[in-house]
């Protein structure tokens, strides 16, 4: 924590968690440069998570060579776990994203592209560098959440269905439209919370673990 001297308070850097395999990256020395404060986990799935969103980072050389093997297809699959997720192709103001010396047909690499959105419905950003990939991350870090869908950002008289939405949405980082999609499938609260870590993974991915402290003594 920074403590602001003038005011008094005390100021809350963000928390990024990264994959231990981004350690030596010159992304994560940038963000450590701007301020923030990197947490390393083994992710099963992306390279970094901030606030609930999932983010595959790739170099545009690793981009081409896991697009080859096919690596990138079951990458996507797993992001879309997340309710939030994007890809990023780091390096495009260094290396040529069309470029044929691997031997791949340019075209071949736009139609990938095209898949990656209309496909696998995972959005794409191109970043110039790792400065540039640093400060998406650190744009996205201090972003407010304006789901105009959470239930916890309004105060009114909630019905029946708005209170099971309001408990769901109390538990850290299941927002709205997790907290509807589990509503849907299971029917109630308790019917969630009975079910199996292998039946909730199914549903929302790695975000079920949370509900493992229901089990917990205080």
């Amino acid at each position: 924590m920074m403590l602001d001297i003038f005011s008094g308070k005390q100021e809350i850097k963000p928390v990024i968690v990264a994959d231990i395999y981004e350690k030596n990256s010159l992304v994560i020395s940038e963000l450590f440069s701007l301020g923030f404060q990197v947490e390393f986990e083994k992710l099963e799935v992306a390279d970094f998570l901030i606030d609930g969103v999932a983010i595959e980072r790739k170099t545009v050389s690793d981009f081409i060579s896991s697009m080859i093997s096919k690596r990138l297809s079951s990458q996507l699959e797993n992001l879309k776990q997340y309710e939030k997720n994007f890809l990023i192709i780091e390096g495009i103001e260094e290396q040529d994203l069309y470029s044929e010396e691997k031997g791949i047909n340019s075209n071949a690499i736009r139609g990938f592209l095209l898949d990656i959105i209309l496909k696998y419905q995972v959005p794409i950003i191109f970043s110039k560098n790792y400065e540039d990939t640093a400060k998406f991350l650190a744009v996205l870090a201090r972003k407010p959440e304006k789901s105009s869908d959470s239930l916890r950002a309004k105060r009114k008289t909630l019905n029946k269905k708005e209170q099971l939405q309001f408990i769901l949405e109390g538990f850290p980082g299941i927002g709205a439209e997790t907290a509807k999609k589990l509503l849907g499938k299971f029917g109630t609260i308790k019917n969630i919370i009975s079910s199996s870590d292998e039946e909730l993974r199914k549903e929302i991915g790695k975000k079920a673990e949370i509900f493992k402290l229901t089990e917990e003594k205080y």
